[in-house]
């Protein structure tokens, strides 16, 4: 006779098992999509793409995306605007907290469909974190910055209690903001373990990527706009640091590393370049296999500047980066990449389901579709 918790890990393995096979066809499939010329009589779209959602909010830029699975997402924006779905992108429910229209909520971390944090970035008091539990009905203000010298660019969870949000240097370190109550409550972190930061460094409020989590205690944090663009990594949930130089350009204040994604705590990426449109942004990507103490530049990098990147579900090898000018997709852990769309998005995200999402300029959300 069958034990409990034989069945149950019997059920897990076979729902692993179909999310891992999921995942691969939509690797290869995206992979196809790259390497054969699609014949004119061939059915327009089998492979995935991106399919945009119509937001309703073609005013707002949407750089903050959470993804929670298939069916539901979070995303913020300008004009102090927080959207949420719960069909796929049907349908949108505006739950922005009353009186922010001014603010801008460049990051967003949705726990599910119904808790989410999202940061307010700008300096001083501009600078401000809200969360709901009730799918946006009301909101709680739980932080706002009083710190003229302060601006928070992005934030990130290693756990539903557990998370850090970064501010651009304070007195020549990065200042690190922690909570362990889900976001309820706040507190400046000690910057002894900080180490001291290079004449213009900065993070970019770009994608809400620029501060990611793997694991219970690992975290990274992406500058820019200094001599060097570095990533700053923290084992011990942002208490002490250790800053590594990056092969993409920097040394400019437009020019840097502005997303990273790791898949484990060794495993990550990191994309960037150059914000201007009118400006080249060669290496734009660069791996790293030990955690962040080493970089290396990819073989074949995006294009033009990317500022937002993630890994695909289930898959060791492929992730996806977006920027203005279009997305790309490697298949080999971000040494080469390859053009697969040309519409322009600020940020993306993927979760296990598997599903994919991406948001952007001029209200675009959108879902890769198979």
């Amino acid at each position: 006779m069958r034990r409990l918790g034989s069945t149950r890990r019997t059920r897990r393995t076979r729902r692993t098992t179909r999310a891992v096979a999921a995942g691969a066809v939509c690797v290869a499939a995206l992979a196809a999509l790259t390497a054969v010329p699609a014949q004119a009589d061939e059915p327009e779209r089998r492979a995935p793409r991106w399919e945009l959602k119509d937001t309703g909010a073609p005013e707002v830029r949407f750089r903050g995306l959470s993804a929670v699975d298939r069916n539901t997402a979070w995303v913020s924006g300008t004009q102090g605007t927080v959207l949420r779905t719960t069909d796929g992108g049907a349908t949108w429910r505006n739950v922005s907290p009353p009186g922010a229209v001014d603010l801008q909520f460049r990051d967003i971390e949705a726990f599910d469909a119904r808790r989410a944090v999202v940061l307010a970035i700008g300096e001083g008091e501009a600078s401000r974190v809200y969360r709901t539990e009730d799918a946006g009905a009301t909101w709680t203000e739980s932080f706002r910055n009083t710190d003229a010298k302060a601006f928070y660019d992005c934030l990130t969870f290693f756990d539903r209690r557990h998370g850090l949000a970064m501010s651009d240097p304070v007195d020549g370190k990065f200042r690190i903001l922690s909570t362990s109550d889900g976001g309820r409550s706040w507190k400046v972190l000690p910057s002894d373990g900080m180490p001291a930061a290079q004449e213009g460094e900065a993070g970019f409020a770009a994608s809400g990527q620029c501060l990611v989590a793997s694991g219970p205690k690992d975290v990274w944090l992406a500058t820019g706009g200094a001599a060097r663009a570095r990533v700053l990594h923290s084992s011990d949930r942002g208490l002490t640091w250790t800053a590594t130089d990056t092969p993409i350009p920097a040394g400019d204040p437009a020019r840097g590393v502005f997303a990273l994604a790791f898949r484990d705590r060794a495993h990550g990426l990191a994309v960037g370049g150059d914000y201007r449109a009118d400006q080249p942004s060669p290496q734009a990507a660069a791996t790293t296999g030990d955690g962040g103490r080493t970089w290396r530049p990819a073989g074949s990098p995006p294009p033009a500047y990317r500022s937002g990147v993630a890994w695909l579900p289930h898959s060791r090898t492929a992730a996806l980066a977006v920027g203005p000018t279009g997305t790309d997709l490697t298949t080999d852990g971000g040494r080469t990449w390859r053009t697969v769309d040309t519409g322009s998005y600020d940020t993306v995200d993927c979760t296990a389901g598997p599903s994919c999402w991406a948001a952007g300029e001029k209200g675009r959300v959108a879902r890769l579709e198979r």
